[in-house]
């Protein structure tokens, strides 16, 4: 019995001795077939600078889908609870249900709201560009073969 697992141990201590030989190359690691020790800077892109009255509005990427952001915001960030420069062009409770005028800008929906009569803004929206992102002219990461029916 003693022979036996003498035998398993030197047998198993033998494959793991010739499995730590051979090990993975860089280039066998991970799914980029680069070095791992090369950090490749990103490609550089701007954010459209359109001007809010002119940007117009951008078709959503699928129904439901918050709308995007059609013009630059550098000027309007960081946008806190204190200091959110979004609603004072966007909340305009008494244009909700309207069609939309040319070169106006699109009122928050009621959902934004806690009581739109009395234009009370709920706090817990005032993160606009958690859900609102600003666009930039930039080539897809990832194809897509989506097709509208």
């Amino acid at each position: 019995m003693k022979a036996l697992i003498l035998t398993c141990a030197l047998l198993t201590l033998s494959l793991q001795a010739g499995a730590a030989d051979k090990g993975l190359t860089e280039e066998q690691m991970g799914l980029s077939k680069t070095s791992v020790n090369v950090d490749p800077d990103p490609a550089t892109f701007e954010y459209r600078q359109a001007d809010p009255s002119t940007s117009g509005v951008l078709p959503r990427a699928f129904s439901g889908a918050p709308p995007q952001v059609p013009h630059g915001i550098d000027d309007f960030i960081p946008i806190t609870r204190d200091s959110n420069t979004c609603v004072s062009c966007h909340q305009q409770p008494d244009q909700i249900g309207k069609k939309k005028v040319k070169g106006e800008p699109t009122p928050l929906p009621a959902t934004h709201y806690t009581d739109v009569k009395n234009n009370a803004l709920h706090m817990g929206r005032y993160n606009c560009t958690q859900c609102h992102t600003p666009q930039a002219n930039v080539n897809p990461l990832v194809g897509n073969t989506f097709k509208r029916k």
